[in-house]
């Protein structure tokens, strides 16, 4: 039912009722009903008539955002897996090139390396693609699944903290704070050299805070390493979240990786 036919419904049904009413009232029921009778019967009648329309279009309208925000979801789902796939086709053109250059050099070794970043990209890019927010799982379950995959292919110790209320996020907000996680360890399995590496997400009424550390190489904020499409990515994907990020990365000593969004607490 589109828009303007619920308006119909909403102008239209108590001029029905009420006019409807009034006809009958004075063609067929004035020797049975008095005014003052009459007038509290058309009440009555209005007020029922109106409350179950309105029941019933409210009913209607909540199915229709329902709908709405489940094809939002649907669709920001859709654009992660694009993504996705669109990395995954730099990393394996750019793995793939350096590859062979290091066979036509007789770097061996440097080869070996080449082909385990492909087997690794492979890895993780399969397990993101079979982990959609549909899956019926909670968000903290999913961030677990995918940490222990990441932990098993990187061989990297990880500690994980998840603190978060039911219904901390939107589907979209998953989305987008998954796709910060993703690529942040993306980051550390990449270009860190860590040994250790931790996260901390924790959300209830007054905000949430994703907190992600390794201690590895780092690298100096300034350089050309600080505008890389990863970073660029997960600024945009906080700035979407209405959310601050903040980097703080040294030489040898570690990434430190803060996202925070402040909310206000309904009472």
């Amino acid at each position: 039912m589109t828009l303007r036919t619920y308006k119909l419904f909403t102008v239209g049904l108590p001029v029905l009722i009420i006019g409807g009413f009034e006809y009958i009232r004075h063609a067929y029921l004035l020797r049975y009903l008095t005014m003052e009778a009459g007038n509290f019967t058309i009440t009555i009648i209005t007020l029922l008539l109106s409350y179950l329309f309105a029941t019933w279009m409210f009913n209607r309208i909540e199915r229709s955002n329902e709908m709405i925000l489940l094809s939002e979801a649907r669709r920001a789902v859709f654009e992660e897996r694009e993504r996705l796939a669109q990395d995954l086709h730099d990393d394996l053109a750019q793995t793939l090139f350096f590859l062979n250059v290091t066979l036509r050099q007789g770097n061996l070794e440097e080869a070996k390396a080449a082909v385990s970043e492909i087997d690794n990209s492979l890895r993780q890019a399969i397990f993101n693609l079979r982990t959609p927010p549909e899956e019926g799982t909670s968000l903290g379950q999913r961030i677990v699944t995918y940490l222990e995959n990441w932990r098993l292919v990187t061989g990297i110790e990880l500690e994980t903290t998840i603190q978060l209320k039911e219904d901390s996020f939107t589907p979209s907000e998953e989305v987008q704070l998954f796709g910060i996680i993703q690529e942040a360890f993306t980051n550390i399995r990449k270009h860190s050299m860590a040994t250790a590496a931790a996260l901390l997400l924790k959300a209830d009424g007054t905000g949430w805070q994703l907190h992600i550390t390794d201690n590895g190489c780092g690298f100096q904020l300034g350089n050309a390493n600080d505008t890389t499409y990863g970073i660029k990515l997960m600024q945009k994907r906080a700035g979407d979240l209405g959310a601050e990020l903040s980097l703080r990365s040294d030489l040898g000593d570690g990434t430190n990786l803060m996202v925070t969004a402040k909310r206000e607490e309904h009472l």
